[in-house]
């Protein structure tokens, strides 16, 4: 049954895709400049790593492309000034992403704005859909998003140049 149908006969709704939540919305363009904003720098390294991803949106077609579901809760963090993706993967990742243009990992010695909790936000600080457990994070898994930029990176080195 196709998901719209789905959706009208059961009452669930397919889930969003990276695109839509990453997406500086009305809402969220109105959150960040009268909502709460309280964002902090956290320490990488210790409990996980971030793979920082220029441009955005190579970061979000990657999740895209394997397959990550945006209801897993996986700690993404976008950063829309500057258009980076952080994606939040385990310790001792740093190799799976070597040359990889676009790409490098925030370790111990980095540290990365997020947002307090999964209510708050600003322009530079966005969670990319809601973590569901900020002390047991999911995270995504390194060699499968490694792969996936891999893949993808090329093609936006070469839509930068034309």
């Amino acid at each position: 049954m196709p998901s719209a149908n789905r959706a009208a006969t059961t009452g669930v709704q397919p889930a969003p895709t990276w695109d839509e939540l990453a997406a500086p919305s009305d809402n969220k363009r109105a959150h960040w400049a009268w909502g709460r904003n309280r964002t902090e720098f956290v320490a990488c390294g210790e409990d996980w790593q971030a793979v920082s991803v220029k441009p955005l949106q190579l970061g979000l077609d990657a999740l895209a492309a394997m397959d990550a579901g945006t209801r897993r809760g996986y700690l993404v963090v976008a950063d829309h000034l500057r258009r980076v993706l952080y994606v939040l993967v385990p310790t001792g990742s740093s190799e799976a992403f070597a040359g990889i243009p676009g790409v490098r990992v925030l370790g111990r010695g980095h540290q990365l704005l997020m947002p307090c909790s999964p209510r708050d936000s600003s322009a530079v600080a966005d969670w990319v859909g809601t973590p569901s457990d900020l002390d047991h994070p999911a995270l995504v898994d390194p060699g499968r998003l490694a792969a996936r930029l891999q893949e993808l990176a090329g093609a936006y080195e070469e839509a930068v140049a034309s």
